[in-house]
């Protein structure tokens, strides 16, 4: 079994709300948690939809906050967050010793906590003239971003796709310029599944030769929508914001399934009673999608300033909730298991 396990770091900012906010399709948060004041929090694009829904819902019900989220990637905001300029930062990498040192050195007494938050399938987008079914088995998706194919009527992406008329068009393979979490968790799954065919491991950086580099996940998107023959990777709700056709990927069970929360959530297991969650991008479970990101947010446990501390609590303890969760599901994220949901929130009443 190839399991992936996936540090805790985004979720913490997402969590600690218990209280007030009221979202379309939501009830009412309870406790009462509204907190005036400003929080700056910044890193991985693949939430960014996701916070756009929270910060709009608790400012709106919560008067005289002010939560600002900026999608500058996870590798940006893990730097952000160590150099003290974030409140929290969130994203799908785990923070390495050397950054977990030094993000705890801004925790005066305390340290990073790293608590999931965000769910979602790493869908693969596509622009193809004419074509609006694609499937990809885990070789042929390797291959094309090794390079190693490189066009679209090559007979790997035919044997893939029995009686759909592709054309010759040269492939334009488009990943993240920047520092990506989602870059990790793509080439994660690569190496994992098909590790003949992707050789160069798996990083945040993208680690492949040639294609088309795009600075965060909105400009992928419109990287992908701008050019006839690209295939690309991002998280799910970019690719419906755009309209963009995704390709189903063959799972470990022989099946070819397109990205959704419901399938993501099949790949996901959270074993014992801590923050851990495992992505098995080999599960033969029916239905499931095999390529599922975990975005995490990073915040000090204790040592944030006073004023800061109800206003934290406030909004995560929202985003944690099982309201806040399901508010962004529309978007094609995956609720957190209510075990885990609630273990975060608990995390999250711990701030101080």
């Amino acid at each position: 079994m190839r399991t992936r396990r996936l540090g805790a770091g985004l979720a913490a900012l997402l969590l600690g709300v218990g209280a007030c906010v009221t979202e379309p399709g939501t009830g009412p948060v309870p406790g009462g948690r509204c907190a005036a004041g400003t929080l700056d929090a910044q890193g991985s694009s693949a939430q960014r939809n996701a916070m756009e829904i929270w910060t709009r819902a608790y400012q709106r019900s919560c008067p005289g906050s002010t939560i600002n989220y900026e999608p500058t990637g996870s590798g940006a905001g893990i730097k952000a967050l160590v150099a003290g300029t974030a409140d929290f930062a969130g994203t799908e990498s785990l923070l390495k010793p050397k950054e977990r040192e030094q993000a705890d050195a801004q925790c005066s007494g305390g340290r990073t906590i790293s608590l999931p938050m965000v769910i979602g399938p790493v869908a693969v987008a596509y622009r193809l003239s004419g074509v609006t079914e694609l499937r990809l088995t885990p070789t042929t998706l390797a291959r094309i971003f090794a390079g190693a194919i490189s066009t679209w009527d090559d007979p790997a992406v035919r044997a893939d796709n029995p009686g759909v008329d592709l054309p010759a068009t040269p492939i334009q393979p488009v990943h993240r310029s920047d520092d990506s979490g989602t870059t990790e968790t793509f080439t994660t799954y690569l190496a994992d599944s098909a590790p003949g065919d992707w050789t160069l491991g798996a990083d945040r950086k993208w680690l492949g030769r040639g294609g088309i580099g795009a600075e965060g996940s909105e400009r992928l998107t419109e990287a992908i929508a701008d050019t006839e023959g690209a295939i690309g990777y991002l998280e799910l709700s970019y690719t419906r914001r755009e309209g963009l056709p995704v390709a189903r990927i063959r799972n470990a069970a022989g099946e070819f399934v397109p990205p959704s929360a419901q399938g993501a959530a099949k790949a996901v297991t959270t074993p014992g009673d801590g923050l851990t969650v495992e992505v098995d991008s080999d599960t033969r479970a029916a239905g499931a999608y095999p390529i599922v990101l975990v975005t995490y947010e990073i915040v000090c446990d204790r040592g944030l300033a006073p004023d800061e501390v109800p206003l934290v609590r406030g909004f995560l303890g929202w985003t944690a909730s099982a309201e806040g969760q399901m508010a962004i599901t529309d978007l094609g994220y995956a609720a957190l298991p209510e075990g885990l949901r609630r273990r975060v929130a608990a995390e999250v009443e711990r701030i101080s």
